[in-house]
């Protein structure tokens, strides 16, 4: 499938803070992907429960980049789990298709990515190596798996060998905390096992979502490998992601929370890399007829129960900080048909602006620093391969945060 890719612009110099010590200025230019290129140098960041094909599809509406699903585990597709088999779907338009995979197993890894690959389903796979939630750190999965540096080798190399053509990319975080760093070695082991970029989200497991993102990782993770480097953690608004190429010297940004209610945030950030203005915020009108949008696309993808009961978590973030009232918002929590939104956004006040004040007001999750749950004996050893106690309830994963 040949990826249809915005060519506005394939290079843009663009300007960083003045009150940092980065240099003047940087470069950001087409993300190339093994044989997908990218532009503008953006992604979704996979985020559980969040990008589905519906919200995915909204998303793309706004601008280009690359859009990941939600993380899949591969157990669950090889044994055709109905819950993985909906996150590995895609909009009939998506295009290209990108997966997250997440697995601690290498036979399981490389039989799921033949699956997906050799019934075309795919143009693109990352896998998960930073999930932080207890249900999978708790068995060595996600974000503590790179401490093993053998099995998370094994599991790269198993990927890339059965993916062929179709790139393979790396989620990770900077280490399980401060004092077991992992995001350098993970680094160079991806980049000689033949991936095609790696993410680095800025904090460790054990910081969660809470403190500020440590972008001079990134920077220094960039300077370690050479293959592109993707920094993540606090993009709330374009001009961060310009930020953070300048400051980090990444070759593109990932972006989380920062899109959540907020859509429109892919266009600010594909004319902030064209070098164009970016527009200004949607309208309370505006904005509500984007969560109409949102619900008619989850109805459409899921059945009207389904995807009416998946769009009450983001009626909040669609909403925040307009005042719209408590009553409104409880009540969008409860609709059952479609027509009951409908009704319920008919009398908003729609000429009401967006409220700056809450521009970069966290979303989503907002969990503190906490220490990492870890198999028995996890951090006593880098290696370790084998079988053990824990390994079958680990691959059983099929969705993470």
């Amino acid at each position: 499938m040949t990826p249809r890719v915005p060519l506005r612009a394939m290079s843009t110099t663009v300007p960083t803070s003045p009150d940092t010590a980065a240099p003047e200025a940087a470069t950001v230019s087409l993300l190339h992907l093994g044989g997908l290129e990218v532009w503008p140098p953006v992604v979704l960041a996979p985020m559980a429960g969040v990008t589905n094909a519906a919200f995915r599809s909204l998303c793309r509406r706004h601008g280009g980049g690359l859009y990941v699903s939600e993380m899949v585990g591969a157990r669950g597709l090889l044994e055709g789990n109905r819950t993985s088999l909906l996150k590995a779907s895609f909009a009939s338009d998506e295009d290209p298709r990108s997966i997250q995979l997440y697995a601690v197993e290498p036979g399981e890894a490389a039989a799921a990515t033949e699956l997906l690959v050799g019934q075309g389903r795919v143009d693109h796979i990352d896998l998960n190596f930073g999930c932080p939630a207890p249900k999978v750190t708790r068995h060595g999965g996600g974000a503590a798996l790179p401490w093993r540096t053998d099995r998370y080798a094994a599991v790269i190399g198993a990927v890339v060998g059965a993916a062929g053509r179709v790139p393979v990319t790396v989620k990770t975080r900077t280490g399980i905390d401060d004092d077991h760093l992992t995001y350098l070695e993970a680094g160079r082991i991806a980049q000689d096992l033949g991936v095609a970029a790696i993410a680095l989200h800025a904090r460790t497991a054990e910081q969660r979502y809470g403190p500020p993102a440590d972008w001079s990782a990134i920077h220094r993770l960039v300077e370690a490998v050479d293959l592109p480097v993707l920094g993540n953690g606090d993009i709330w608004e374009a001009a961060d992601a310009l930020r953070m190429v300048a400051e980090t010297g990444c070759a593109g940004v990932v972006v989380g929370r920062g899109c959540l209610g907020r859509p429109w945030l892919f266009r600010d950030l594909q004319a902030a890399f064209e070098g164009r203005e970016v527009p200004p915020p949607p309208t309370l009108g505006e904005v509500a007829d984007l969560l109409f949008e949102h619900a008619q696309l989850l109805v459409e993808a899921q059945g009207e129960d389904q995807g009416l009961r998946e769009l009450r978590k983001h009626t909040s973030w669609y909403l925040q900080g307009f005042p719209v009232g408590r009553p409104l918002r409880r009540a969008l929590n409860q609709v059952c048909h479609l027509e009951e939104v409908v009704d319920l956004l008919a009398d908003l006040d729609r000429t009401l602006p967006f409220d700056e004040g809450v521009r970069r007001q966290p979303r989503g999750h907002t969990t503190p620093a906490k220490r990492v749950t870890l198999p028995h004996g996890w951090l006593e050893s880098r290696t370790g391969t084998g079988s053990d106690p824990l390994h079958g309830a680990a691959a059983e994963v099929v969705s993470g945060g």
